[in-house]
């Protein structure tokens, strides 16, 4: 039975497939099917796991990169040596005994011999072994070493070379994120109540092939992005036994798992799938969020355009932390937020040539609105009016703008800023901020506005149950913010207002004309 040829498949590598109703994607090769000459794919549809088996020919028709290289035949101006073939055989048989003489390994089919300099020490043993046998003038030294090792194999392009880096970058990438989904599932609690639960998750997440989102994705242009970001459970969750129950597995799914019980009191999971534009999970750092999701509404408004970033989720989710950095006890290290790497981005941008002719000038403001009042938190929380001007354009009266020169000047207002902003402490969230802060670079040409870009950090909304054990201030701020929160509407690529809240008036107001937004 003859072997089936695959040419240059391989397990592991993706390949180009088509499905029954057409489509064409790309699919994993798992293994080779030699008895009837078929490869099986797998690739991830909606969340899940699929496989199906090809057969080589279909593999080749759409992958014609992978089929196997033909002998190379001999050029006509050389016409093949006028020899039996007993002839032949006695001499490959005569070199095979002095390469043993030697001790030498017997030389491979893919070496390359470019000329009959490239062996000098077997060719003139090979020689002298032909004419021991009478077939010296049959052929020459040149042709028995290209007889010997076979055709010259093809050279690489450089970017075959390049796809082959980028694969084995991937493949290590994902043995290291494959180690790390073993190590967290050893480390499961046996003594925790949800033991059971925990085990279906575990096997779930086992049988799935991550891709998650990776600086070297591309960025896609959105008019409305969403996004969301997964973040690990908190000291006191921990402290539970609470279990995690979000699974990202690729760049744009969000996968909930949720405990059932049947009627028999079997416990079952149910795994629900949910898409957003963009997804990260729990080990993506603050530059990456920034860098899919606010980087790209910097050079909008260089182009005179407005741009709006939203941080919305619930009380404890990581919204500050998102917006404004890393806490470290009460303290916070601004640089490490959305607001510090925008404006670094601005700077960068003033220096290209076609925005420095322009002579831009760079100002920030920074005020928050807290139980339907608004507060300028870099002029000693001064309260402030919002009124609509002749354009029907709803204006902060008396807000003040400060130039800026360098991310430094930025990074002080915002310390200012947050060291007055209104926050608290509930039984959810130790650093709650009860107030919605808005953080604003304008770009002016000749006292002009040329762009302006928001950074909203949404105070959280809150459940009874987190505020059950407040005070009753608390519980008016909660109620306040839930309020605000839901005058919010999305319908599909416009904010629509349902209500006239202070919150919405304010934000209409950067969600009109050719405005860009990102929701977090």
């Amino acid at each position: 039975m003859a072997t089936a040829n695959f040419g240059k498949i391989q397990i592991g590598i993706y390949v180009e497939i088509k499905r029954s109703d057409g489509r064409i994607h790309q699919a994993m090769v798992t293994s080779l099917n030699e008895d009837n000459e078929s490869v099986t794919v797998e690739w991830i549809e909606n969340g899940d796991t699929k496989g199906k088996e090809i057969d080589l020919e279909s593999i080749f028709s759409l992958n014609p990169d992978l089929v196997p290289d033909e002998d190379i035949e001999p050029s006509p101006e050389t016409p093949p040596p006028p020899t039996s073939s007993a002839k032949v055989n006695k001499i490959v048989k005569n070199r095979r005994t002095v390469a043993s003489i030697k001790n030498e390994p017997p030389p491979r089919d893919n070496r390359v011999v470019g000329s009959a300099r490239a062996r000098p020490s077997q060719l003139p043993e090979q020689s002298s072994s032909a004419q021991q046998n009478g077939s010296v003038s049959d052929i020459s030294p040149v042709q028995a070493a290209k007889k010997e090792f076979g055709p010259p194999s093809r050279r690489k392009s450089n970017c075959v070379k390049e796809v082959e880096k980028l694969q084995e970058k991937r493949e290590k990438r994902r043995l290291q994120q494959q180690e790390l989904r073993e190590k967290r599932a050893q480390d499961v609690d046996a003594t925790n109540p949800n033991y059971e639960i925990m085990c279906m998750i575990r096997d779930f997440r086992g049988s799935l092939d991550y891709r998650p989102l990776t600086t070297a994705d591309p960025i896609d242009e959105h008019r409305i992005c969403v996004c969301v970001r997964k973040r690990p459970l908190n000291k006191k969750e921990t402290q539970m036994k609470d279990l995690d129950v979000i699974t990202i597995p690729s760049k744009d799914v969000v996968m909930v798992h949720e405990p059932k019980q049947k009627v028999d009191l079997t416990r079952y999971l149910e795994n629900q799938t949910f898409r957003f534009d963009y997804a990260f999970d729990d080990s993506a750092p603050n530059e990456m969020v920034y860098r899919f999701t606010a980087r790209p509404l910097v050079e909008t408004i260089f182009e005179r355009g407005m741009a709006t970033c939203f941080a919305y989720g619930q009380t404890g989710s990581g919204k500050t932390h998102t917006m404004g950095g890393d806490f470290s006890g009460k303290n916070q290290d601004c640089s490490k937020g959305i607001y510090a790497l925008a404006a670094r981005d601005v700077f960068l941008m003033l220096k290209k040539p076609n925005y420095k002719k322009l002579e831009l000038q760079v100002y920030a403001t920074f005020f928050e609105i807290y139980s339907g009042k608004v507060f300028d938190l870099l002029n000693r929380k001064t309260k402030l009016r919002v009124l609509e001007d002749g354009k029907q354009q709803v204006q902060v009266v008396g807000l003040q703008e400060r130039e800026v020169k360098c991310v430094e000047d930025v990074l002080k207002l915002i310390d200012i800023g947050n060291s007055c902003r209104t926050s608290g402490q509930t039984s959810a969230n130790a650093h709650s901020s009860r107030s919605h802060a808005v953080f604003q670079i304008i770009l002016r040409r000749k006292g002009k506005l040329h762009g302006k870009f928001s950074l909203i950090d949404l105070a959280g909304n809150e459940r009874g149950a987190d505020t059950s054990s407040a005070d009753r201030q608390t519980r008016l701020e909660g109620a306040e913010i839930n309020k605000s929160l839901l005058a919010l509407k999305v319908n599909k690529v416009l904010l629509i207002v349902k209500s006239l809240l202070l919150l919405t008036l304010i934000f209409f107001t950067q969600l009109q004309n050719d405005s860009v937004c990102f929701f977090l």
